[in-house]
């Protein structure tokens, strides 16, 4: 996974109205549950099956710290998918998606003004129709470049632009060296 999606993946987690479960026994059930078999559970968090089967009788209760991670990155990767599903929508459709990030931005400007990209640390707004397009666009398996053009274009019209009240010479904005960067929505 890129940035973008662990971006998009944390901020899907921060939604949850309920927290998963606790206890190794409770999530090992959960995704037996979710994936029909403790054979699909095994090859999801790469043990045997005869330990998920250990696990799930609660004869095994301190796994490796590796195998806890998988553990916790399957369980909350299904967790609550309608509540993730019913916040997407809103954000695609009327609330928009508000993007944080330290990155080295890029641009083709007009001559004799400055091109050269240089680090910002920008906290934007951007309008629904950029969520739609970044949901989309994961949906369809895009790369993480593509997802970050999509991203810079909204910073573009937004942030750089004022929705064309400014810089209307600026054309291709890029998002390169991302330090860090967070969305909420």
């Amino acid at each position: 996974m890129g940035e973008i999606d662990n971006a998009i993946e944390r901020a899907d987690q921060e939604a949850f109205t309920r927290q998963p479960p606790k206890t190794l026994q409770a999530r090992i059930n959960f995704l037996v549950k979710q994936l029909k078999t403790t054979k699909a559970v095994a090859a999801e968090i790469r043990v045997s099956q005869r330990s998920v089967e250990r696990y799930r009788k609660g004869e095994r209760k301190h796994p490796p710290q590796a195998i806890a991670d998988r553990i916790d990155t399957a369980v909350r990767a299904r967790w609550q998918p309608q509540v993730r599903k019913r916040r997407r929508k809103q954000a695609a459709t009327t609330r928009g998606i508000t993007v944080e990030t330290r990155a080295r931005f890029g641009y083709t400007a007009p001559i004799g003004t400055t091109d050269d990209g240089r680090f910002r640390r920008l906290t934007v707004h951007l309008p629904a129709v950029y969520a739609q397009r970044l949901f989309n666009a994961r949906d369809a398996g895009a790369s993480d470049q593509q997802m970050r053009q999509i991203i810079a274009e909204g910073f573009k019209d937004v942030y750089f632009q004022d929705g064309g009240n400014r810089a209307m010479g600026l054309t291709d904005v890029t998002l390169n060296d991302i330090d860090y960067l967070d969305l909420d929505y």
